[in-house]
């Protein structure tokens, strides 16, 4: 399969926006997919050429040797329990689910079945956050002290984000990304403080802006801010992290590749790190390394107990919101 050991049989659940950066990602990965969705199924086999539509759940499971959830955040617990009992692996898009006991209750199903499951965190595959944390693992950087990240996208048009009882809200959804590399790079976390602004709340117009303040055990501390604005904004996306030794900047809207400033004069205090502006997708990079480990091979740079960490950090945040003060993540989640 494109170089990844073993063939594969895939069925893909959903076909909203995630899929179409999934479904080619296997397409292209050389895997035999089934879909199947409540909608949109057929059209989106025939946009990306390649893949062949089920009925039911049931009919997918009963063909293919994975399963790859692309479905809205609500309905994924279903989905990878049936899957695991049906003694499937499990790609699942984040957020795996939207609070931590339902989150862990799915790890541990699939770790009973003796199935593996890795939730879609694909920022750890963008080339440019890929460089990040092995320049920091290095020692790029020294120890980081101030980690920065910002993300920012048109607000969802689907009905079903502007609920946060459905999608867990901004940062549930989309800055769980950036809570995840946060604790990544910058170890657990101890407690998280977030605000939160939104011009028209309970719709999909207007904009929303939330902000997380993350300390880290380490006595690192993470910014990490989110935001839905109006429709046909430009995706952008950055980080700026610094450390005892240096910082790493990179920004999506300026930069085309990761600036190293560690102040060295023989380096005139300005250094590049490996192109990223031509590299495949991050999903192909993603996929072809979770087939690798649904084959045999060794474990991905993200697990299953990850993606719960993740979970974990936004239910927190979204408590900080409710009550206006910093939630302690062990006092605030199971």
């Amino acid at each position: 399969m494109g170089g990844t050991p073993g063939p594969r049989r895939v069925g893909v659940v959903g076909a909203g926006g995630i899929a179409n950066a999934h479904l080619p990602a296997w397409l292209h990965l050389g895997a035999e997919v089934v879909v199947h969705s409540l909608h949109g199924a057929p059209e989106l086999v025939v946009r990306h050429g390649g893949g062949r539509v089920v009925d039911t759940l049931d009919a997918l499971l009963a063909e293919v040797d994975v399963v790859d959830v692309c479905t809205p955040t609500y309905t994924h617990p279903e989905i990878v329990l049936a899957a695991a009992a049906a003694g499937k692996h499990v790609l699942c898009e984040k957020p795996l689910a939207l609070d931590a006991g339902t989150t862990e209750s799915m790890v541990k199903a699939c770790a009973a079945a003796g199935v593996q499951l890795y939730p879609g965190h694909v920022v750890r595959y963008f080339a440019e956050y890929a460089a990040l944390q092995q320049a920091v693992t290095a020692g790029a950087i020294g120890t980081p002290a101030v980690l920065r990240f910002h993300r920012c996208g048109a607000r969802p048009r689907a009905g079903w984000f502007a609920d946060p009882a459905l999608s867990g809200g901004i940062i549930m959804d989309q800055m769980i990304h950036d809570l995840d590399f946060a604790r990544w790079l910058g170890g657990e976390v101890e407690s998280v403080h977030a605000r939160l602004s939104d011009s028209a709340p309970g719709t999909t117009t207007g904009v929303v802006s939330a902000h997380v303040v993350a300390r880290h055990r380490g006595g690192a501390l993470s910014s990490v801010t989110g935001t839905w604005a109006r429709p046909g904004t430009r995706f952008r996306y950055g980080f700026h992290a610094a450390g005892t030794d240096g910082m790493l900047s990179y920004d999506s809207a300026t930069d085309l590749s990761l600036r190293t400033d560690t102040g060295a004069p023989d380096e005139g205090g300005e250094r590049l790190l490996p192109d990223v502006s031509l590299v495949e997708s991050p999903f192909v990079t993603e996929i072809r390394e979770i087939a690798a480990a649904f084959a045999g091979g060794p474990a991905p740079r993200v697990s299953a107990d990850d993606g719960l960490a993740a979970v974990r950090l936004a239910a927190a945040a979204n408590v900080s919101l409710a009550t206006g003060r910093p939630a302690n993540i062990e006092e605030v989640t199971p």
